[in-house]
C-alpha cells in the first residue's frame, strides 16, 4: 500500500501520531478545519480517541487505513482527530450530543457537524460497510437537504447546552439526616457480596465510590458495607486486572471475576487506587494492600517517570498488533523460566487452572493472599515468591513491551501525587513521599505560570493547552494533602491561588457550579461535570476543596459555597449512589463535622501530620500550642502531644 502522510505527522500526541499515515487527510482540531468545511460546502468529522483505547485500533485498521474509506471521506468531509487525554472539553460536547442521539457511548467516538461545529450524528466503533453507508447517506441528506440537516442540528446544540444545566436550590437548607443511609441501601443490591465491585460485567475499579463507602462504612460501624470494601479491593489484588508479575491495575476487567483485563493500564486509575488502597491499610493493616502499593510504586518508577519527573499518561492494551501478548505466559514459558519451583508457582498463581484465557496462554490470577498461601505450604515464604516472580519480570522485560502515550497530564499527576501521599501517610516508606515531592515540583516548575494559570499536559519539553477544571480541581486537591504533610506555607498558598483562579475563570455565580472549560473557551457550549465517574465529577472535586481550604483558611465563604453546590445535587443522589460517592463524601463530611487540629510545626507534633483525612485537617502554626475545632468549637491551647491525643480520643 502506498505510505501516506496527513497534518497530523507535526502533533505531539501519540494518538495522533498512530493516525498520521492514514490515507484520511485528518487534520487536528482547529478554528482553520471548520473555516475550511464551511468554504468547502462540507460536513466535519470529529472522530475521538486515546492511544491505549483497543477498539480505537481496530477501527483504524478496518476504516481509517482503507483506502476506499478514505476517498469517501477526503471527497466529502474535512476530518478531525482528536486525542480525548488532551482534550476532554471537545471530547464532552461530542460525548454529550452523541449520547443523546444514541442513549450510549464510548471510544473511539465518531461525531458529524455541520461547519460551525453543531453535531448531527455520531456513534462509536463503525465497522467498515456501515461506516460507509453512514458516509454516503449524511453527505447525500446534507447536499439535497441541507435546510433540515440545519435545523436539526440547531435543536441538537440546545439539547447539549441544556444537558448539564443545574437548577439552584434555594435556600440552603439542612441537609437531611437519612439521606446517606437510603443511598447506600439503595446501592446495596449492585453490590457483589461474592467477587466485589459491580453486579455487571465488564467491571470497572472505581475508586471514589470504594473510598466514601471505606468512610461511611468506619463511621457508621456497618460491617456489611466494611466487608464488600475489602472483598472488593482484595478480589482486585488476587484478580488479573491487577498486573501480579510488575505492578499496576489494567482499566477494567471484561468479566464478574476481575479474571481477564482490557490490558492497558492509565494513570489516573493507579493513582487513584494508591490512595483507596493507603486508606484501607491504615483502616486494616492488611498486607496484602500494602504489597499492592509497593508493587505499584515499582511500576511508576520503573516505566512512568518522564526525565523532567512528570508521570507518562498511559500504557497500551496491545503490542505486535496483539492485545495482552505482553502480559500472558504459557505453561511451558514458566516452566522454563521457574524449573523446579514450577509447580508450586502454578498451583499459587493459577488455582484449578483460574487464570486459563485462550490459546494456550494464562493471565496469572490468585485465589490467596502470600500469608495465606505460605501458611498452606510451609515451605515457601514471601521471598521465594518474590524471587520467582522477579524472575519473570527479567524475562517479561525482553518482550517487546506495549506502548507507552509518554504524554504528562497535569490532572493525571495530581491525583497520582495524592495518592503517593496517602501511601506515605499509611506506610512511612519515604519512597512515596519522594516520587510525590518530584510531582509536585514537575507541576510547579512546568504547568503552573506566575498567574496560577495550569497548562493541560506537557510532552517532547513543551507544556500546551490552558487547563481544564480537572487540572485544578486535582492539584487543588493534591496540594492541601501535601501542605498537610510538609507544612510548608507555599504549599498551601499555591493552592489558595490556584482557587482564586479557577473561582475567577471557571465559576457560574447563576448556578454555584463551575464549568468544565474557562471563559476563554470555544466550543459550541459550556459544559459542567457533575456525576462521579472512575474519575470523580471535577464539581464534587471543588466542592471538596471548598470546604477543606475554608477551614485551613478561616474562609466562611468557601464553606458557604461548597454547601450550595451539595445543596444543587443532593436531592435525588440516592437514587444512584456510585454516581454520586464523592458528593455522598462531601456530605458525610458535613455531617461528620470536620475536626481542625492546628499543631506546632515541631518535630514532636509529626505524628499528627499523617493522621490527616477529609476529616481530620492539619494545619500549622509558630505558637508552641496545638488546639482543636470541631462544631463551632475550640479546645483550650494544649502543649501536650499526648493532651491532643486523649481530646482526639473524646471526641470518638
Amino acid at each position: 500500500m502506498e505510505q501516506y502522510t496527513n497534518e497530523l505527522i507535526h502533533e505531539s500526541s501519540l494518538y495522533l501520531q498512530q493516525h498520521a499515515h492514514n490515507p484520511v487527510n485528518w487534520v487536528p482540531w482547529s478554528k482553520e478545519a471548520f473555516e475550511k468545511a464551511e468554504k468547502e460546502g462540507k460536513l466535519v468529522l470529529v472522530s475521538v480517541g486515546y492511544s491505549a483505547c483497543h477498539w480505537c485500533h481496530v477501527m483504524e485498521h478496518e476504516c481509517f487505513e482503507d483506502e476506499e474509506v478514505a476517498a469517501l471521506m477526503n471527497k466529502h468531509f474535512v476530518c478531525i482527530k482528536v486525542d480525548r487525554e488532551e482534550r476532554p472539553d471537545v471530547d464532552q460536547v461530542y460525548m454529550t450530543a452523541v449520547q443523546l442521539m444514541t442513549q450510549r457511548g464510548g471510544w473511539p467516538l465518531n461525531c458529524f457537524t455541520i461547519p460551525n461545529g453543531q453535531p448531527i450524528y455520531g456513534g462509536t466503533y463503525f465497522p467498515k460497510e456501515q461506516w460507509m453507508h453512514v458516509l454516503k447517506s449524511l453527505n447525500h441528506t446534507y447536499t439535497a437537504e441541507p435546510a433540515k440537516v440545519l435545523e436539526y442540528a440547531r435543536e441538537l446544540a440546545d439539547g447539549v447546552q441544556q444537558s448539564d444545566l443545574i437548577a439552584v436550590a434555594e435556600p440552603v437548607k439542612p441537609f437531611p439526616e437519612n439521606k446517606l443511609w437510603e443511598l447506600v441501601r439503595r446501592w446495596q443490591p449492585r453490590m457483589d457480596m461474592v467477587e466485589g465491585g459491580p453486579t455487571i460485567a465488564p467491571k470497572f475499579p472505581l475508586p471514589s465510590n470504594l473510598e466514601f463507602l471505606l468512610h461511611y462504612g468506619a463511621f457508621t460501624k456497618n460491617e456489611e458495607v466494611q466487608k464488600y470494601v475489602n472483598l472488593t479491593l482484595r478480589k482486585m489484588a488476587l484478580g488479573g486486572i491487577y498486573d501480579q508479575v510488575g505492578g499496576g491495575f489494567s482499566r477494567y476487567s471484561v468479566d464478574l471475576l476481575w479474571k481477564i483485563p482490557h490490558f492497558e493500564k492509565m494513570l489516573y486509575d493507579n493513582g487513584q487506587l494508591m490512595s483507596v488502597y493507603a486508606q484501607a491499610y491504615t483502616q486494616t493493616q492488611n498486607p496484602e494492600y500494602k504489597r499492592v502499593l509497593d508493587q505499584t510504586l515499582g511500576w511508576l518508577e520503573r516505566e512512568m517517570q518522564s526525565e523532567e519527573g512528570g508521570l507518562f499518561a498511559a500504557q497500551d492494551a496491545d503490542s505486535e498488533g496483539v492485545e495482552g501478548k505482553y502480559y500472558v505466559w504459557t505453561k511451558e514459558e514458566i516452566e522454563a523460566a521457574l524449573g523446579e519451583e514450577a509447580s508450586w508457582f502454578w498451583k499459587f498463581y493459577n488455582p484449578g487452572n483460574k487464570g486459563y484465557w485462550e490459546h494456550q496462554q494464562w493471565v496469572l490470577v490468585r485465589n490467596e493472599t502470600w500469608e495465606e498461601f505460605c501458611k498452606n505450604n510451609p515451605e515457601i515464604d514471601p521471598a521465594k515468591i518474590r524471587s520467582q516472580l522477579d524472575t519473570l519480570l527479567h524475562i517479561r522485560k525482553k518482550r517487546i513491551a506495549p506502548v507507552t502515550d509518554t504524554k504528562c497530564l497535569t490532572a493525571w499527576n495530581a491525583l497520582t501525587l495524592t495518592g503517593l501521599l496517602e501511601a506515605f501517610k499509611a506506610t512511612e516508606d519515604h519512597a512515596y513521599l519522594k516520587l510525590g515531592l518530584q510531582i509536585a515540583k514537575w507541576i510547579r516548575k512546568y504547568q503552573a505560570t506566575e498567574d496560577f494559570q495550569l497548562f493541560h499536559t506537557r510532552q517532547n519539553g513543551r507544556s500546551f493547552i490552558t487547563g481544564f477544571l480537572d487540572d485544578y480541581a486535582t492539584t487543588i486537591q493534591a496540594f492541601l494533602t501535601l501542605y498537610q504533610l510538609t507544612a510548608d506555607e507555599e504549599d498551601l498558598e499555591f493552592a489558595q491561588q490556584l482557587c482564586k483562579y479557577t473561582l475567577n475563570h471557571f465559576y457560574d455565580e447563576v448556578s454555584g457550579m463551575f464549568y468544565f472549560t474557562a471563559d476563554d473557551h470555544d466550543l459550541i457550549a459550556r459544559k459542567m461535570e457533575i456525576n462521579d465517574n472512575v474519575i470523580p465529577a471535577t464539581n464534587s472535586i471543588m466542592a471538596n476543596n471548598l470546604l477543606t481550604l475554608s477551614l485551613l483558611t478561616d474562609n466562611l465563604d468557601y464553606e458557604a459555597k461548597s454547601k450550595q453546590m451539595l445543596q444543587n445535587v443532593i436531592d435525588g443522589m440516592e437514587q444512584y449512589g456510585s454516581g454520586y460517592s464523592n458528593w455522598a463524601l462531601l456530605l458525610l463530611r458535613f455531617q461528620q463535622e470536620v475536626r481542625l487540629l492546628t499543631i506546632p510545626k515541631t518535630a514532636d507534633w509529626n505524628l499528627f501530620r499523617k493522621q490527616s483525612s477529609p476529616f481530620l485537617l492539619v494545619r500549622y502554626t509558630d505558637d508552641a500550642e496545638a488546639t482543636v475545632c470541631a462544631a463551632g468549637l475550640c479546645s483550650i491551647p494544649m502543649v501536650h502531644v499526648r493532651e491532643v491525643e486523649d481530646y482526639l480520643e473524646n471526641l470518638n
